[in-house]
């Protein structure tokens, strides 16, 4: 029953819209008629501005935390249903009940639940992250290439239980399958850039 009740639980935390949410209190509208649609940090920072951004990624990486942070303590640590947990909470961002479905890609999530998990690995691939921002000045080229290096980061670094490792190598599939409208962007040139200064042009 544990189990089951922790999958339910972190699916449903994953799904709570806090970028959705926040946009509504702020502005009244709905974030998914806005800039790219989706209701992650990234679009409500480029369409609400900094301080909504900032507290949409804060709030959706503190879900991610606290879903696997729970299952390991109904668990007593066990690194199965943690990582189960991971997964399920980005699920959740992924595909929310609460908004039909239609949510984010599960980058912030996707943080905050390996820093309680993979803390060291994840540290790893979010220097690759901003030095790919850096370089080149695209959030969505940083999230995919985090992603992509993050379960060999994993397995270097922790080498941890065949569970933990299954569900890095799930999260950093998932990360780049939902970017993949970006690197459609990308390959045509029409991706948004990131300003240092806040949003993007």
């Amino acid at each position: 029953m544990i189990p089951a009740l922790i999958l339910i639980g972190a699916y449903l935390l994953g799904g709570v819209p806090f970028g959705y949410l926040l946009v509504r209190w702020r502005t009244g509208q709905d974030v998914r008629g806005m800039g790219s649609g989706n209701i992650g940090a990234t679009n409500v920072l480029r369409t609400t501005g900094r301080a909504a951004g900032v507290a949409t990624l804060l709030l959706d990486i503190a879900k991610g935390y606290f879903a696997v942070w729970l299952a390991g303590r109904l668990t007593s640590g066990d690194p199965l249903w943690m990582s189960a947990a991971a997964v399920a909470v980005m699920l959740g961002h992924g595909f929310p009940i609460f908004l039909k479905f239609r949510g984010g890609k599960a980058v912030a999530s996707f943080v905050g639940a390996y820093l309680c998990l993979t803390p060291a690995p994840l540290l790893v691939v979010i220097c690759v992250f901003v030095i790919a921002v850096a370089a080149w000045r695209y959030i969505s080229l940083g999230s995919i290439l985090a992603a992509g290096c993050f379960p060999l980061a994993v397995w270097l670094i922790s080498r941890p239980p065949r569970a933990v490792l299954a569900a890095a190598a799930f999260s950093g599939a998932f990360i780049i399958w939902r970017h993949a409208s970006n690197i459609q962007r990308l390959r045509s040139g029409a991706e948004h850039r990131f300003r240092f200064g806040g949003g993007s042009k």
